[in-house]
């Protein structure tokens, strides 16, 4: 005979006021460990049990790419569903430079381009995994204004997925930092567009027309890049004023005029040597970003025309390269990274920048610290930057590759 309805119910009280028990209880330990006043917090710290409850994420085989490939051989892929990494708008860290569509540039396909290479697969940027990369370590972005625009690209991979209470940015010239607060992580960039000493090195107030450079003096820049586990650097379109410089090597008031490419080699030589005697090879990794291409004259990609950048809307299809890069530049910065004792990562993306006609600020930018004037607009020929680029952009693309560096050698703990 069944048992009756109320008889079942009655069986079934006791287990559910067992369980009620149970909960209550675990919710009761659960707050206790939440409050500062719980024995583990008294024990240990609010510091520890934060760091005791973040996990490290595991970086697996999908995410590195293949040993060989060259991920700098490829093509640039229409794509719009995956690209752009943020929108201009979510991040409060562009500067003026850099925000094209805020300064009314019609067009946002620049934005919708991502980087194909030919043999691999670039992993897809995951902005946790590259903070626990970057966990308790220090990445800074070393070089001009060019740099500042991978440093702040970067900033913006990263700081939406961390609460605003647990970031921060602060400009303490010649630096910028962006630190997040539970990984004590910090993102950084140091203004240095020479790399070694010169008039220029004010972050804000720097000499553009008289330029005079220090060839071997680079100690009072070295002490800030002094232990940070990951360097970036680069440095090119400040040297590629005229053909010929004002630099001092030896003795400081021996002011001589050098030859760019001969001033270039002995500034990276001091570089180097700076390195081999400063740098902790087992602890810190040292990467050097090629030369950034301009886009001066339309002519060189669409011959008989007269203009610029501006106004282009598409990358450059197939084999080109401008003479806004100087080839023998990279043969000298491949042989000094070459024959350095210390490991320094190379990453050439001087190519696949060359075929981004399309994604330069043009008269979307700035000029000495100021959005162009409707008259300066008016011509673009004179006024267009054809140097810097819009963000998000191409210094994204720059970025998903050191990122794919930066798991490609990171150690997963368990």
């Amino acid at each position: 005979m069944k048992p009756s309805l109320d008889r079942r119910i009655q069986s079934l009280l006791p287990v559910a006021l067992a369980s009620l028990l149970v909960l209550g209880i675990a919710r009761l330990v659960l707050d206790n460990l939440k409050s500062d006043q719980s024995h583990i917090f008294v024990v240990y710290g609010r510091q520890e049990m934060e760091k005791f409850n973040q996990r490290p994420i595991f970086v697996g085989p999908n995410d590195r790419f293949k040993e060989g490939c060259n991920v700098f051989e490829g093509e640039w892929v229409w794509d719009n569903v995956t690209h752009p990494l943020y929108q201009e708008q979510s991040c409060p860290y562009l500067v003026k430079q850099t925000t094209c569509l805020r300064n009314g540039r019609p067009d946002s396909f620049y934005q919708n381009w991502r980087w194909q290479p030919y043999a691999c697969e670039l992993p897809r940027f995951d902005p946790l995994k590259l903070l626990d990369v970057l966990r308790g370590k220090r990445l800074m972005f070393i070089g001009d204004s060019v740099q500042r625009g991978q440093f702040e690209s970067m900033v913006c991979m990263v700081q939406s997925v961390i609460p605003d209470d647990k970031k921060s940015f602060q400009r303490i010239p010649p630096m910028k930092i962006f630190k997040a607060e539970d990984y004590n992580a910090s993102i950084e960039y140091y203004w240095a567009p020479f790399i070694v000493e010169s008039i220029s090195d004010h972050a804000t107030n720097h000499t553009v027309l008289k330029r005079l450079v220090n060839l071997d003096s680079i100690a009072k820049h070295g002490k800030s890049w002094e232990g940070v586990d990951f360097l970036v650097f680069e440095s090119y379109v400040w040297w590629m004023y005229k053909p010929f410089i004002n630099a001092t090597y030896g003795s400081p008031d021996d002011i001589r005029e050098y030859n760019v490419t001969t001033a270039y080699e002995l500034a990276l030589r001091t570089w180097a040597n700076w390195l081999e005697s400063s740098i902790n090879p087992n602890k810190q990794k040292v990467f050097f970003m090629s030369m950034s291409p301009t886009h001066l004259w339309s002519w060189e990609w669409r011959p008989g025309s007269d203009g610029n950048c501006f106004n282009e809307s598409y990358p450059i299809k197939g084999p080109y390269w401008g003479t806004g890069s100087n080839l023998h530049i990279m043969n000298l910065l491949g042989s000094v990274i070459q024959e350095s004792k210390i490991s320094i990562t190379l990453l050439n993306i001087t190519q696949l920048s060359e075929y981004r006609k399309d994604a330069h600020a043009t008269i979307y930018g700035e000029r000495k610290g100021k959005l162009l004037t409707k008259e300066q607009r008016s011509n673009p020929k004179q006024f267009g930057d054809c140097i810097h680029w819009c963000l998000p952009g191409v210094p994204d693309t720059w970025n998903e590759i050191l990122y794919a560096y930066l798991l490609k050698s990171h150690q997963n703990v368990f």
